[in-house]
């Protein structure tokens, strides 16, 4: 957390407000949250650079500057960019502040750029060369070229649990624990099934449901969970928590059969599905 969708509204928020942007001046409260170049370095290349574009690749934020160099940002467990008025307090959470030229876009003037991150796991890098980070990434589940095909030959040759598979970030980007739970149960797939044991029609039914989940997400606004840990840039919930199906639901009823949902770990991490929409594996 935060995955794709949050990630997603996080870059849709910054690119209406920070496009055709200067950034006056960074001010670095937390040397740890800056990869690369060193703290100071990074302050000073900013400082009157032109914000040209705002996108996303995979879970990372991507800040196009005009003098070709681009800004990375990875919000981890608890980052946030909010974008708050310039005589705001800063709190003891605010790693960078990045200050702003005034712009005449209605609800964008007189704001600032803070990065926020309680538990200092997030990281800002300034490079040439976004593909030194981004290269390895696998692709992108709403891309137009993330085929039915192209999924089923990427899960031919791989043994793993398809949990774990669809975490890996080199294999498929975005998805992290919450819609990867999400997923697995709209298309009734143990989380546990080895990745070559899907027929055909399972694939079939998993990109689906993976596509379906992160653009249901993405409309919501992100999944603000009970931590409150996600807001989007201007400080708003994502609304989609109300939307689970099964994440977070142990003991509680499944919304499609009425049995009870269970909860294991899987690679370490809480995995909740329905066992009689997901039957187990057999021994494989």
């Amino acid at each position: 957390m935060p995955e794709l969708p949050e990630v997603e509204t996080v870059a849709r928020g910054l690119r209406a407000c920070l496009t055709g942007r200067t950034i006056t001046k960074v001010t670095v409260h937390w040397p740890g949250s800056i990869g690369t170049p060193g703290p100071r370095r990074f302050a000073q290349s900013l400082a009157g650079r032109l914000v040209t574009d705002v996108h996303r690749r995979g879970k990372w934020i991507v800040i196009e500057l005009n003098d070709g160099q681009t800004l990375l940002v990875h919000l981890r467990m608890t980052g946030q960019l909010l974008l708050e008025h310039a005589d705001c307090p800063v709190d003891d959470y605010t790693r960078v502040v990045f200050s702003l030229d005034k712009s005449s876009g209605a609800g964008c003037d007189h704001l600032c750029l803070r990065f926020s991150d309680m538990r200092k796991f997030g990281r800002l890098i300034l490079t040439d060369d976004p593909s030194d980070v981004l290269g390895e990434l696998g692709p992108e589940p709403l891309a137009d070229d993330f085929t039915v095909e192209r999924f089923r030959c990427m899960l031919a040759k791989r043994r793993g649990r398809i949990k774990s598979l669809l975490l890996n970030q080199h294999f498929l980007v975005g998805l992290g624990n919450i819609y990867v739970n999400e997923a697995l149960w709209r298309a009734h797939i143990h989380p546990l099934r080895s990745a070559h044991s899907l027929s055909s029609d399972e694939v079939e039914a998993l990109h689906e449901a993976i596509r379906f989940v992160l653009r249901a997400a993405i409309a919501g606004g992100g999944t603000t969970l009970e931590n409150g840990n996600f807001r989007q840039v201007h400080g708003e919930t994502g609304e989609f928590a109300g939307q689970l199906q099964i994440y977070g639901c142990e003991g509680e009823s499944c919304a499609c059969c009425g049995s009870l949902v269970q909860r294991i770990k899987v690679g370490q991490r809480g995995t909740y599905f329905c066992p009689q929409c997901q039957p187990p594996p057999d021994v494989e």
